[in-house]
């Protein structure tokens, strides 16, 4: 197979049913879910295949449903691989989107499932909690030239805090901070020729400085977990720089808290390193949309589709 990256999505990509089909006819995805029921203490596999719906789209719920279903898809796609009497792909990058970052390193071995489940649930706990006393909100805005961008932070900013959260792809960007500055930020955009500025619904103003408390949290208690060495490349979500060192996986996971996440530079710099397949291995589509747009040449494939897999299990294009 031509080089290729797996990438892994963060929250958002959560809906309820996700996994299910899968650990119903794969016993190595059956086996993830186990796993995660009784690392976290409580039938997660439940919620994200029953619901209700808001229950699981609590961030504390969301996060370790998610990786579980990331990590699933993966262990069903090795065993097939093995079944198929193939070598596994070794891929060339592993890039997660936000708190995908924790999918890609349980998938190249710097942490193992256990710690990550209980990681993201932790995160998700500190997230929600960070900030209290200060109004955070998000918006999306579409369709904003990026040249624009420095002009509408810092116009919004003298209304509070205000920055990137997401640059996701081209006229595509999640910004974060204090309620005030985001409002008042959906309206400059507009008036800057965004074709659409929306807030949106939820309560927590992530990759915002208004993550400190969140990110020191994390820093107290990844301070007391194994960090193994990475199997292949990983991305840092700020600026897409390489990760190759347990260490350096370690020091990510507090600093992305506070920072973007630049998924433009992300796919950009596995594209110009020879990158031609990308497969989303998580629920949903929404990494293949983005990444589409940022590489339009590129070869997708959304491992969450069961009519993919013959793609990624054909011995002709399969390589070690």
């Amino acid at each position: 197979m031509t080089s290729i990256a797996f990438v892994f999505p963060g929250q958002g990509s959560q809906s309820v049913g996700m996994g299910r089909d899968l650990a119903t006819s794969s016993p190595a995805a059956a086996a993830v879910w186990e796993t995660a029921d009784a690392a976290l203490g409580e039938p997660i596999s439940s919620l994200a295949w029953e619901g209700p719906g808001e229950r699981l789209d609590r961030t504390e719920n969301a996060q370790p449903a998610l990786l579980a279903a990331s990590i699933a898809i993966l262990e069903a796609l090795r065993d097939q691989w093995t079944v198929a009497g193939v070598a596994a792909p070794a891929p060339a990058f592993a890039a997660g989107h936000s708190m995908g970052q924790y999918s890609a390193f349980v998938a190249a071995g710097v942490l193992s499932l256990d710690d990550g489940l209980r990681l993201v649930r932790r995160r998700g706990e500190l997230m929600q909690a960070s900030g209290q006393g200060r109004d955070g909100a998000m918006a999306a805005l579409i369709g904003l030239d990026d040249s624009k961008l420095p002009e509408l932070l810092a116009a919004a900013a003298q209304q509070g805090t205000f920055v990137v959260a997401n640059r996701n792809a081209p006229g595509q960007v999640v910004v974060s901070g204090e309620r005030v500055a985001i409002e008042a930020g959906v309206e400059i955009a507009k008036s800057l020729g965004a074709k659409r500025a929306i807030v949106l619904p939820v309560s927590v103003a992530a990759h915002s400085p208004l993550m400190a408390e969140a990110a020191e949290g994390m820093r107290d208690t990844l301070a007391g977990v194994a960090f193994s060495e990475p199997t292949t490349t990983l991305l840092a979500n700020a600026d897409a720089r390489a990760i190759t060192t347990g260490e350096q996986a370690r020091a990510e996971l507090v600093d992305h808290l506070t920072a973007g996440v630049d998924w433009v530079a992300a796919v950009e710099r596995m594209a110009s390193a020879g990158v031609a397949t990308f497969v989303e291995v998580g629920p949903g589509r929404v990494l293949t949309g983005l990444t589409k747009r940022i590489a339009p040449d590129a070869e997708l494939v959304s491992a969450d589709d069961p009519t993919t897999h013959d793609r990624l299990i054909d011995p002709a294009r399969v390589t070690a």
